[in-house]
């Protein structure tokens, strides 16, 4: 005869146990090759807390947080893991969502996803280099592309245009 605890505890192990199915799927399951490849221990030595939480764990940071959600100087937004150029300046544009927005990628820079996490299904974009979740594209974005790429700040980093003496 099985007991309320065993139940109880069986139910909670069970809860892990898909939770954490849960997030290898939604991080492209174990079989997910990269270029740049780390171990857990090696990305927190080189990402801050925040970074590693989106980078690595596919959190999200708070909106109207990142410093880049209105910076609009001529530059290339690279990623925060592994330097790859990931998005121009002159695509990025404000989508008042609290995130930097940008309408197009960079050529050969990101891979997608499906992601079904929060039960609902969206296009998850990461670095196609390192593997990086920088955060995900919907349909409701400008033209010419009618596309939005929601970023996390914390994943980019910022690379000003060099300026030419006058």
């Amino acid at each position: 005869m099985l007991s309320r605890r065993t139940l109880t505890m069986s139910g909670i192990g069970a809860l892990i146990a898909g939770g954490a199915l849960a997030r290898a799927w939604a991080a492209g399951g174990p079989a997910a090759k990269f270029e740049i490849t780390k171990t857990p221990e090696e990305w927190k030595k080189i990402l801050t807390p925040a970074q590693y939480g989106v980078l690595r764990d596919h959190g999200t940071e708070r909106p109207f947080t990142s410093p880049y959600d209105k910076l609009y100087e001529p530059g290339i937004y690279n990623c925060a893991g592994c330097d790859l150029p990931l998005f121009s300046s002159e695509t990025k544009y404000d989508s008042k969502t609290g995130w930097p927005s940008f309408w197009k990628p960079l050529d050969n820079a990101l891979g997608t996803k499906d992601d079904r996490t929060l039960f609902m299904l969206r296009i998850e974009y990461h670095c196609r280099r390192c593997g990086g979740h920088q955060g995900h594209v919907f349909e409701d974005g400008p033209k010419p592309t009618g596309l939005r790429y929601c970023n996390n700040g914390v994943a980019l980093k910022f690379v000003p245009k060099a300026k030419t003496p006058s």
